[in-house]
């Protein structure tokens, strides 16, 4: 069988194709090849649209009129025989990025496109093809042969815009990842960067022009070392619920993800970064582990809800005596929690369930007693042990019948998949 017969098989001929054939090879107005077979786009299998529109051509003995340099396509006015100029452009535009896979896409103006859409009206086709779908698969076939990376990937670490009407390709860059677990030693440090309420992050005299309330966080002696190798242009934190700025963060410590914008590098040294965060934190801050990771983690640590496991150290003392007597009845039924005063600015005033699943009485001194306790997610213990006012109730202060305060909180254990 000749490569002409084996072409022509792929696009059998019935009526209704040799009908608007015709319409389209009698089109008085000049189309590119490309244009021409895009109106047959989805006919046929295995075959590029200039091959439909020579097997068109051959199969009813007739020559439409093929555009010049006076008189463009009607369609696309040339764009498609300037796909090597666009590739040019693309990788200029990429240049600086590093990147495994990149996925193409095109501006066109809307008089093309809408020409388009009336031509296929006009001959009664059911088989068009957009000019843009075509445009940006042919411009990724030539990437991909050029670059030997995967195009039209999803999701894909470059997206290459090409604006037809400019002649600009126009990048977007996708973050960068990286998973992992901190422990938090120290209780000054919060865990985001914290903008100064005065001036919102401009900088003023009360925070010393930082534009911080917070001289550092967590997330700023994690991120910053990683942000440096990676080029990028910012870093965000998405950590699975937060410790308050005096509480620590201790056994395995807290699932975290970092996502750094615009990275011009993606094959970090991530053992490096690890110790500049050592050397950065000194001992504020222990990185537990790390590795990379993609864009969907964040949404599943957020929407993960993990018991915890507390310790808590309470004053004034309290005879060991009464307090475990007292404790049994803190697991008897759910705590009715108001949202408390110190976090009413930013969270809605209303009033949550939450469980304590255990706790236990771990020591005592002459001025306070330490307790461990197991909760719910989403559990205020300050406002469990203090009542927040008469706001959470009942509350180990109200079950002991005397005020009591916090003097030293520390997470012990996240139970997530991992624990």
């Amino acid at each position: 069988m000749s490569e002409a017969t084996a072409l022509e098989d792929r696009l059998p001929f019935d009526a209704e194709l040799e009908r608007l054939g015709r319409a389209l090879l009698s089109h008085p107005e000049p189309l590119c090849r490309e244009c021409r077979g895009r109106v047959l786009g989805r006919r046929g299998h295995g075959l590029t649209n200039p091959e439909r529109a020579l097997l068109l051509a051959r199969r009813l003995t007739l020559d439409p009129p093929e555009p010049t340099a006076d008189r463009p396509c009607v369609i696309c006015g040339g764009l498609f025989d300037a796909l090597e100029r666009w590739a040019v452009r693309c990788e200029e535009a990429s240049g600086p990025w590093e990147f495994r896979t990149f996925r193409c896409g095109s501006r066109w103006d809307p008089e093309r496109l809408a020409r388009e859409e009336a031509l296929w009206l006009t001959l009664g086709s059911p088989w068009g093809e957009s000019a843009r779908v075509a445009f940006n698969r042919e411009l990724g076939k030539l990437l991909e042969r050029r670059w030997g990376k995967p195009g039209d990937q999803e999701p894909a670490e470059l997206v290459l815009l090409s604006d037809l009407p400019s002649g600009r390709v126009e990048l977007t860059v996708a973050p960068l990842f990286v998973e992992g677990r901190y422990r938090k030693l120290d209780r000054s440090l919060p865990q985001t960067r914290w903008p100064c309420r005065r001036c919102r992050g401009r900088g003023c005299d009360a925070c010393q022009g930082t534009g911080k309330t917070y001289p550092t966080s967590v997330e700023e002696l994690l991120g910053g070392p990683l942000l440096r190798l990676a080029e990028g242009s910012g870093h965000a934190f998405h950590g699975m619920g937060r410790e308050d700025i005096d509480a620590r963060m201790l056994g395995t410590g807290r699932p975290f993800v970092l996502e750094i914008s615009r990275p011009h590098r993606r094959s970090v040294d991530l053992e490096r970064a690890a110790e500049a965060v050592a050397e950065g934190a000194k001992g504020r801050v222990e990185l537990v582990r790390w590795d990379f990771t993609t864009g969907d983690r964040v949404e599943r640590l957020k929407e993960a809800r993990p018991e915890k496991t507390y310790r808590i150290e309470v004053r004034p003392a309290v005879p060991e005596a009464k307090v475990k007597e007292a404790l049994p009845l803190v697991t008897l039924r759910p705590l009715e929690q108001r949202t408390p005063l110190r976090v009413q600015h930013r969270r809605a005033d209303k009033v949550r369930q939450r469980w304590v699943r255990e706790v236990r009485w771990v020591s005592c001194t002459d001025d306070s007693f330490t307790l461990e306790l197991r909760t719910e997610a989403g559990t205020y213990v300050k406002e469990f042990v203090d009542g927040d006012q008469g706001r959470t109730h009942p509350s180990l202060s109200e079950l002991l019948g005397q005020p009591l305060t916090v003097s030293a909180l520390d997470v012990l254990a996240i139970h997530d998949e991992e624990n």
